[in-house]
């Protein structure tokens, strides 16, 4: 065989193997391939010599996949926060143009454009149920000029009948006479001293604490300790604090009322869990029993003995308003130890509770002579001492009592006539008063111009009726006072005495200069 013809032997052979791997290639390219989409276009990519390939993206892994979804999220909040701040309007939704669009953007997509679609079927839904027939009616109706938003104006509330130095006094809560919807928790006894309190038929200091301790104690005897819990830790929290925060509403708390709380908290506290419900309700009622007998009754039977020793007889004894404590000791004075003495009741409005005091002695036989705060000066003058009684005993030594008593005081001092305080100590507090103005009690300002209608001052037969001002109705130059401009009316409830103007503070403990307030205070609490 001649070298051409070995040639032309090798060409058919390679030309017949050309044939047969271009026919497998057709035969692999036919049949289905698995995969994805991307796998596909690489194959047949490949199977045409390999051209493109530079533009076709790797395979990416899952965690490569998720880190680049959180940059392109990063970046497009980026870019809308920075609209934001640019002043345009909503941020446009961009779509990375080298990012393909996924089934869920699709989906997205679709939603919002059905969410888009349904307001307005729903829009064009009533247009046709308000309409009688097929047109719609716009849902913007015309307003009627009379209607309008910028003609229409509210009535002008009137300036709040404040004095601007007792101001934050106002923020305080107001006596309320009456509740409509008294709250579930608080018991029948509770309701029945609050509205007692708020009308003034339970007035004084002490009157006030002893009934606050009975409602309690009949309270307490109506609890049931809830199950999963014990006596100490729900009867004060849930079960007392909403009478307290009754009681405080009706009138604010007093001093001595305030002390008798903590005590009686502090009693409760201390039970034993492992006591009887029973047991315990009958620990706590013969202690608030024993409470008022030792710190109020048997503590005013000793201030009245020892402050009855230092009246004479041939005394003339000014007081102010009306103290409990203080009656008994002219009481006892009189009637015990037999001394013949005169009373001078000083009095105010708008309580006028002197007129009680004043009624009390004279009924007892004794000599009584009634003024109002604005003649004190005049009864001072033929005074030989000065009783008085109190709200409390502050820890700097002063007095905090009913208003005008600091008058009383300040004017027996300009005439040296001693002034003697009756006070327990459940009285004393560690609380330090420098003025009446920073601590007080607002009362009703219509109180006083009740008071002047029931006394029936500047009302004359021929003055026709005015205005109701309030709840009162009267004929004075008051009438109307909340319609005027320039005029405020002021009803505080206490004063606050110096301590320079008392002589002596008769306590249960004995007398003592206020100086020592603090001591007796400390002494009683631990005791």
């Amino acid at each position: 065989m001649t070298p051409s013809m070995i040639t032309e032997t090798s060409n058919g052979l390679d030309t017949a193997e050309k044939d047969q791997q271009i026919s497998a290639d057709q035969t692999k390219e036919s049949e289905p391939k698995a995969g994805n989409g991307t796998e596909n276009a690489k194959q047949s990519v490949e199977s045409i010599g390999g051209i493109g390939l530079a533009n076709v993206e790797p395979k990416l892994s899952g965690a490569e996949l998720k880190k680049r979804q959180k940059a392109e999220k990063a970046a497009r909040r980026e870019r809308e926060k920075a609209e934001r701040a640019a002043g345009g309007g909503t941020p446009s939704q961009d779509i990375s143009p080298h990012r393909p669009q996924s089934k869920n953007d699709a989906q997205t997509k679709v939603k919002s454009g059905q969410q888009d679609q349904k307001p307005q079927h729903q829009e064009r839904t009533q247009q046709l149920r308000r309409g009688s027939g097929t047109a719609p009616i716009s849902p913007k109706l015309p307003i009627r000029s009379s209607q309008s938003a910028s003609q229409v104006t509210k009535p002008r509330k009137p300036p709040p009948k404040e004095v601007g130095l007792f101001g934050h006094l106002y923020g305080q809560a107001h006596r309320q006479t009456f509740h409509p919807t008294p709250p579930k928790e608080v018991h029948p006894s509770i309701l029945s001293l609050g509205l007692q309190m708020s009308t003034y038929t339970v007035c004084g200091s002490n009157a006030r604490c002893v009934a606050m301790l009975l409602a309690f104690k009949a309270a307490i005897n109506a609890y049931t300790t809830p199950p999963q819990t014990s006596l100490a830790r729900h009867l004060t929290s849930h079960y007392l604090s909403p009478q307290i925060t009754y009681l405080n509403s009706c009138r604010p708390i007093s001093i001595n009322m305030g002390n008798a709380i903590r005590w009686l908290k502090d009693l409760i506290i201390k039970i034993d869990p492992a006591v009887p419900e029973d047991d315990a309700k009958v620990h706590i009622a013969e202690s608030i029993d024993s409470f008022i007998r030792e710190r109020i009754t048997a503590a005013d039977t000793l201030i009245a003995s020892a402050a009855a020793d230092k009246i004479a007889t041939g005394d003339v004894i000014v007081t102010y308003a009306k103290s409990s404590i203080v009656q008994k000791t002219l009481l006892q004075a009189y009637q015990s130890q037999g001394k013949r003495f005169r009373v001078v009741v000083v009095d105010s409005k708008p309580l006028f509770e002197g007129r009680h005091l004043a009624r009390a002695l004279s009924a007892a036989g004794i000599a009584v002579q009634y003024a109002l705060v604005t003649a004190a000066g005049h009864a001072l003058g033929q005074a030989s001492k000065v009783l008085l009684g109190a709200h409390a005993m502050m820890s700097n030594g002063r007095l905090y009592s009913r208003v005008g008593t600091a008058v009383v005081a300040m004017q027996a001092a300009a005439v040296d006539v001693p002034v003697i305080v009756c006070c327990e100590s459940v009285k004393f507090t560690d609380r330090v008063a420098l003025d009446s103005i920073v601590g007080n009690e607002i009362a009703e300002p219509d109180e006083i111009v009740e008071q002047a209608r029931q006394e029936g001052r500047g009302v004359s037969s021929h003055e026709p009726e005015g205005e109701e001002d309030g709840a009162a109705k009267t004929g004075s130059s008051l009438r109307g006072w909340r319609k005027k401009d320039n005029l405020q009316l002021l009803n505080i409830m206490y004063d606050v005495t110096p301590a320079e103007y008392i002589k002596m503070v008769v306590t249960e403990y004995g007398s003592l200069p206020p100086s020592s307030v603090p001591v007796v205070h400390r002494i009683s609490t631990n005791a």
